[in-house]
């Protein structure tokens, strides 16, 4: 037996919609001052050209504990947005560790749903822009 079509939406909206309400959320935050941690250059290009306004700060080359307690120091709020990979996910909980023992909390919850929505299509930060892009052109007008 075949699931019911669901009417009035058409193949991948609804991870679009849902891509877009996480995107909103990022930009949002962005635009209200909270840091981003990516991981490197290519990263904050992609986060750039989605629309982040905020501070983007890369985690590369640089030890997790001074960048949480750089990060800490001069932000209130604080997004971890390091790649869905296993090396991105050690990245993650290492800055969230370092961070627990600041004043300031790590938000993981839009990397955790950002990577629930393209963990199927792609693995990495970099790649979002571009992403998000195809899906709104399949989408249409």
């Amino acid at each position: 037996m075949r699931p019911e079509p669901r009417l009035g939406r058409a193949k991948g909206t609804y991870d679009l919609d849902a891509l877009e309400e996480q995107i909103t959320s990022l930009l949002d935050a962005s635009k209200r001052g909270a840091a981003i941690i990516v991981e490197g250059l290519r990263d904050k290009r992609a986060l750039r050209s989605l629309g982040a306004e905020g501070p983007v700060i890369m985690a590369s080359r640089r030890p997790s504990l001074d960048l949480a307690e750089e990060a800490a120091r001069e932000y209130e709020e604080i997004i971890v947005l390091t790649d869905w990979d296993r090396q991105g996910e050690e990245m993650a909980r290492k800055i969230q560790h370092h961070l627990q023992a600041t004043s300031v909390p790590a938000d993981l919850d839009i990397r955790e749903r950002l990577k629930r929505l393209v963990r199927k299509e792609i693995k990495d930060v970099e790649s979002l822009d571009n992403y998000v892009r195809r899906m709104r052109e399949q989408s249409g007008p």
